[in-house]
């Protein structure tokens, strides 16, 4: 599917439409084009309602016999997360090369920078979600990644007893990761892959039995 999902963003002609920063170029310019609202667009086989980061519904611009998109609205439709990097005036479909630590704006009651808690099998880690809640109970904490990032690497590990099923779904309750049915104190740090492309908000919870402890080193665990 990711393939077939970047085929069919590379085979369309597409506006880039990010928000003001994508027109401080310095090499603009002036076409005549027309917006033709008669245009429809399927995504495997059902038609898709192309709106703008407003919600606005939107039109393809035609020029020279081509149909334009906003990029925006395109990966929204496709599931493909879409950034834009101001500096370089670079528009990055998909993984960035580079990872983006959770640890950006986390915010939890069990966030933490005590060495303490931060350090696993002797690597301080500086920050981490380290819930140790007294009793069997579900641990959870929420993830922000705004449609700007295709894939999850979180790393998690059980001290004291174990996780069992670990799940991940969406704002809308949607299930995004297959629940991992246990995570033991002797696997270690166990690092967990999700697809989150077109994913606004993230609920990431299991049950954590009694004197069992979750690690979550924000640090390593990133969005790409």
């Amino acid at each position: 599917m990711k393939k077939k999902t970047f085929a069919a963003v590379i085979s369309l002609s597409m506006l880039a439409s990010m928000g003001t920063g994508a027109f401080a170029a310095t090499k603009l310019k002036e076409i005549k084009a027309y917006l033709n609202p008669e245009i429809k667009v399927q995504v495997d086989g059902t038609y898709v309602d192309l709106r703008d980061v407003k919600g606005n519904a939107i039109a393809p611009i035609v020029y020279e016999g081509a149909n334009y998109f906003s990029i925006r609205a395109i990966s929204d439709a496709l599931g493909v997360a879409v950034d834009f990097d101001g500096p370089t005036q670079t528009i990055i479909l998909g993984e960035k090369v580079d990872g983006v630590s959770i640890a950006k704006d986390f915010d939890d009651m069990y966030h933490t920078k005590d060495p303490a808690q931060t350090t696993y099998k002797g690597k301080d880690y500086k920050e981490a979600y380290f819930n140790t809640g007294s009793g069997n109970r579900e641990a959870g904490f929420m993830l922000y990644p705004k449609k700007e990032h295709q894939t999850l690497y979180l790393q998690i590990a059980a001290v004291g007893g174990d996780i069992t099923n670990l799940t991940v779904k969406d704002s809308d309750n949607n299930l995004i990761l297959k629940t991992v049915e246990s995570i033991k104190p002797e696997d270690g740090l166990v690092t967990v892959e999700v697809g989150i492309g077109g994913v606004k908000e993230l609920y990431i919870y299991g049950d954590a039995k009694k004197d069992t402890s979750v690690f979550v080193p924000l640090t390593t665990s990133h969005y790409k």
